[in-house]
């Protein structure tokens, strides 16, 4: 995959005030991608620091080695879900970090690029899979799914309000021929969708492409997973940053937070999700629905 596919990583000034970042922490930056927000961390924490880089795609870390070679010795490239976290802190001998970056949802790596099938504007197969080694696609959920199960995913994972029409009009097409490219499916939904509703910023299949790319990666139970173990490999004053895209990632990280402070276990360093501004958004136009929250455990 050609670098050409790498774009400024989100929130960065903000995420690298937040970490709290300085010579010899231990950082991990949970959703590594292309390496963005890394290259910035490491020249914080070195000489004696170290991070600790987790994607589950290994394309994207092959990109990531590249771009932060003049760092090697100071981090760890680890090709897992990040919901293992403490499993991989245990493998590589590490108790406890000092920092821990969630970027969460796709990379424009992964959207970029037609032949991973994540794209709605790039012509490609209906794959969506974020370790290419899974089994389950976004085509094997088109193909088998009934039209109830279709509704429900939909619904629930892309919160689109005409979910019952997208998916009868998926099992009736899937009838007559076989739905195998994003473009097939792109243009079965946005038929559905009343032109009144097209007029909006989004393209109207992006919110059931959503659908499909959350359940093909388990995304949200691998989230809840990951940040119910953050309290177990920080230390104390350690800080938890976490960059959401959509309501469903968002909403996960501000009640496990609101829990935490609750118990005692950390303290809320956001009382309302950072956004990016005007100058991020116009320079990065997909960083518009990215939100920060930040806690510390105490």
């Amino acid at each position: 995959m050609e670098e050409k596919y790498l774009h400024r990583p989100v929130l960065l000034r903000e995420v690298i005030d937040y970490l709290n970042l300085a010579p010899g922490k231990v950082i991990i930056d949970a959703t590594i991608g292309g390496g963005g927000h890394a290259e910035e961390i490491l020249p914080k924490i070195i000489p004696a620091g170290f991070l600790i880089g987790i994607d589950r795609d290994s394309e994207s870390l092959e990109i990531a080695s590249r771009k932060l070679e003049c760092f090697q010795g100071s981090f760890k490239l680890v090709n897992k879900n990040f919901r293992y976290i403490k499993d991989i802190l245990k493998d590589l001998g590490v108790k406890e970090a000092d920092g821990i970056l969630f970027d969460l949802g796709i990379s424009s790596i992964q959207m970029e690029s037609a032949g991973r099938g994540f794209s709605i504007k790039n012509n490609g197969p209906l794959d969506m899979r974020m370790d290419k080694s899974q089994s389950l696609s976004a085509k094997g959920l088109v193909d088998s799914l009934r039209e109830e199960e279709l509704s429900d995913l939909i619904r629930d994972f892309g919160e689109e309000r005409f979910h019952r029409k997208i998916a009868r009009k998926i099992v009736e097409e899937r009838r007559k021929r076989r739905i195998s490219t994003t473009q097939e499916l792109a243009e079965i939904i946005s038929n559905c969708i009343p032109s009144k509703n097209k007029r909006c910023k989004i393209h109207p299949a992006t919110r059931t492409f959503q659908a499909f790319r959350i359940r093909v990666n388990d995304e949200l139970d691998s989230i809840e997973e990951a940040l119910r173990d953050a309290p177990n490999v920080l230390k104390r004053g350690g800080r938890l940053c976490v960059i959401s895209f959509h309501s469903l990632e968002d909403r996960i990280a501000k009640n496990i937070l609101r829990e935490y402070k609750t118990k005692g276990i950390f303290n809320i360093l956001t009382k309302k999700p950072i956004v990016p501004k005007e100058d991020e958004i116009l320079v990065n136009p997909r960083s518009r629905s990215a939100k920060l929250r930040v806690g510390e455990k105490l």
